[in-house]
């Protein structure tokens, strides 16, 4: 079997990853990898162990001329299927292209954003199946009329090695210039509004009262940098909370935390849960898209809901009250993640699809 991935984003976040743990899990299977990608995108050089790599202008949404690259890349390397992975055009001009080309397609879907009923008809008809990376995702194409039959869940995976260590908590506070009793909370995510870094701010005056040493550390790039900057400022809130950028160590730092917050206001799924999760770390979370399927309330984490500001306070306030609590949550997390979101059952789930994709097309053409 041989299949185009397509993966239009240049940076290698959460969804990137997925892509490179789906093409190593499928190699070992013996499928036959490419990978279609933007020009220099960080994902190429690490995929290239995994498959063939064609990097090619990929411009967004309006590049419609990506539909006529895409479609000289099927005819040229003659994939069984193609499986489109991000949106930022590939949606739709990456289902055009293998229209046109005569190749089953199939997407995956990372957001839960809502659509169009119209917009659905339209795109997903492209496509031959629709995977999304968590049940919440599924539920929302379900309520815009997709049909149930066209649209699975396989959920979104981690590799856990990187997290399976010894952490020393001190050692990481003194690098920060901290005291080793310091209680340290972090936030995981791209610095864009959905995120929801404006509730956090907005919880952390309350939170505050109750334990004045606390450090909150960002981690992450993104549009909303200098806003976030502003807000910290305005809010005198400069000697608790810190910008910390891209990190390429986050395996190293992450265990280090006392808890993990994302109060987004929407999320596919979240990575960065099950990132924390297998770090040891406890997480507050809110009750919206696949984020109930990533923290269970009460387990691994608190679920709060959506922009509840007062209820991020809360259970912040209650976990760092209670070290027995943030102890016996991080090992839960660490079990969920081993035992719902490994690497080789997505990679089969998804590879159980492609099975059943390539057998309709064949029944329907024959021979």
């Amino acid at each position: 079997m041989k299949v185009l991935h397509v993966e239009s984003g240049r940076h290698l976040y959460g969804g990137g990853k997925q892509v490179l743990y789906l093409m190593e899990g499928l190699a070992r299977r013996g499928v036959d990898n490419l990978l279609a990608c933007p020009d220099g995108a960080h994902i190429a050089e690490p995929a290239r162990a995994f498959g063939t790599v064609i990097e090619l202008p990929m411009k967004g949404d309006v590049d419609i001329g990506l539909a006529g690259r895409l479609k000289r890349v099927i005819r040229q390397h003659r994939p069984d299927l193609v499986h489109i992975h991000s949106r930022r055009g590939a949606d739709v001009w990456g289902g055009v292209a293998a229209r046109l080309a005569g190749v089953p397609a199939l997407i995956s879907r990372r957001v839960d954003n809502p659509e169009s009923r119209w917009a659905v008809t339209l795109k997903y008809g492209l496509y031959a199946h629709v995977i999304t990376i968590s049940e919440g995702i599924r539920q929302v194409l379900l309520a815009e009329g997709l049909a149930p039959e066209r649209v699975s869940c396989v959920r979104s995976a981690l590799d856990p090695a990187p997290y399976l260590r010894e952490y020393d908590k001190a050692a990481f506070r003194a690098t920060l210039d901290l005291p080793a009793d310091t209680p340290v909370a972090g936030m995981v995510a791209q610095l864009i509004p959905r995120k929801g870094h404006r509730h956090l701010l907005a919880a952390l005056p309350r939170v505050l009262e109750r334990h004045p040493r606390l450090q909150v550390l960002v981690f992450g790039r993104g549009p909303l940098e200098a806003e976030l900057r502003q807000a910290i400022a305005d809010a005198n809130l400069g000697d608790h909370v810190r910008l910390m950028g891209f990190v390429d160590d986050l395996p190293a730092q992450l265990g280090c935390l006392d808890l993990l917050v994302h109060p987004a206001d929407m999320e596919g799924l979240g990575v960065s849960l099950l990132q924390a999760s297998a770090a040891q770390v406890p997480i507050i979370a809110c009750r919206a898209g696949g984020m109930p399927e990533a923290v269970r309330d009460g387990i691994n984490g608190l679920l709060i809901d959506v922009g509840d500001v007062a209820a991020l306070g809360t259970a912040m306030i209650r976990l760092l009250d209670d070290a027995d609590l943030r102890r016996h949550m991080g090992a839960a997390g660490r079990a969920l993640v081993l035992d719902e979101f490994s690497v080789d059952v997505m990679c089969e789930g998804n590879l159980a699809i492609y099975d059943k994709v390539l057998a309709r097309a064949f029944h329907r053409t024959g021979p």
